[in-house]
């Protein structure tokens, strides 16, 4: 079968209800950019993109490989990444969607993209916090941060495929995801590699890759990515791993938040994993310099002081029970939310 190309809008595709081919988008692109609601202008500045005379995109990076910075996505590539999503979550043309990303960011635009080559039936809500609150529609597929996942726990069945991207679900979330019926996966990604490039049900350890993509380890342990229809590079991250086989990979942290304390490698993602239901608040795990340690365990939580039990500590091990805990009034975001955490530290320093 032919590979469709970025200039195709699928017979099927729905957007809110109504069947629409590229010139339907482009007029509603127009009516977005002029009256919409403000979710809606980036809807409309990303479908006239999307049909105009460039074969690329222009998007910023998240940083998840370094400083954020502009580059451009080919459309082919999308496509592809698109197809790779439908082969992976078994997508049909006709499948009912929820769409509740912001179009600004990477995952938003893919949705639309999903929708224009697979042939979806998108309903495209308003990204806040609660996306499923006053609708009691059900949906074939959707796709959700997890601070939308954590305000739409009883509605979450109304959904019969879901994906969870743009940070980690943690240990807490998990254990109510894996009581409820939908199928919930936690998906793996960046800009680079145009949204996700593999993903893991709920509860399980390690993620799968998408069809025609393959992993490996750099000498840091770090993953690196081979995906020859999204990316002609192969794409380094800074991630570190372990690596079951070349499409299976535990995640186990960030190599730049990695901390040697006194020669023991500690990983915060891992220790936070531990106090994800212990600590009600924001909170993220770090260090700062020791003359003894050459770098000591600190844990930052965000809010007004206040005494931590120490059995919230009881399942770290010997050198993970942070020496000092630190108390930020406000911590330090990205627009999407992303704790800073160097940024934090020092308003405390």
């Amino acid at each position: 079968m032919e590979t469709p190309t970025y200039n195709n809008v699928h017979n099927r595709f729905k957007l809110n209800g109504f069947s629409l081919d590229r010139d339907d988008l482009c007029r509603i692109a127009y009516s977005y950019i002029k009256e919409g609601e403000a979710y809606e202008k980036p809807v409309g500045m990303f479908i006239l993109d999307w049909f105009d005379q460039n074969d690329y995109i222009e998007m910023t990076t998240s940083g998840t490989t370094g400083a954020p910075k502009k580059i451009k996505v080919d459309k082919q590539s999308m496509v592809n990444s698109a197809l790779s999503t439908g082969d992976f979550f078994e997508l049909e043309p006709g499948n009912r969607v929820l769409h509740c990303l912001p179009a600004q960011y990477v995952a938003g635009k893919m949705m639309l993209v999903r929708g224009f080559i697979l042939g979806l039936d998108i309903d495209f809500v308003e990204p806040t916090s609660t996306p499923l609150e006053r609708n009691d529609q059900t949906y074939d597929f959707g796709a959700m941060v997890p601070l939308q996942v954590q305000h739409s726990l009883d509605k979450l069945p109304q959904i019969k495929k879901l994906i969870i991207g743009g940070a980690k679900v943690s240990s807490a979330l998990t254990k109510e995801l894996v009581e409820i019926p939908t199928e919930i996966y936690e998906t793996y990604g960046m800009t680079e590699t145009i949204t996700h490039i593999a993903a893991k049900k709920v509860g399980e350890e390690a993620f799968k890759v998408l069809p025609n993509i393959t992993v490996s380890e750099d000498e840091r342990h770090c993953l690196v990515i081979n995906a020859p229809r999204i990316s002609v590079e192969t794409i380094v991250t800074n991630d570190v791993v372990k690596i079951l086989n070349d499409q299976e990979f535990i995640w186990l942290g960030r190599i730049d938040n990695v901390i040697n304390s006194g020669g023991v490698k500690l990983f915060p993602e891992q220790i936070e994993e531990k106090l994800s239901h212990k600590i009600n608040r924001r909170f993220f795990v770090a260090s700062r310099e020791s003359e003894e340690l050459g770098e000591m365990l600190v844990l930052a939580v965000e809010g007004d002081p206040y005494v931590i039990d120490d059995q919230a500590f009881g399942d770290l091990g010997k050198y993970e029970k942070p020496k000092v805990v630190l108390f930020v009034p406000k911590f330090s975001e990205t627009s999407t939310g992303k704790v800073l955490r160097a940024e934090s530290l020092e308003s405390v320093s």
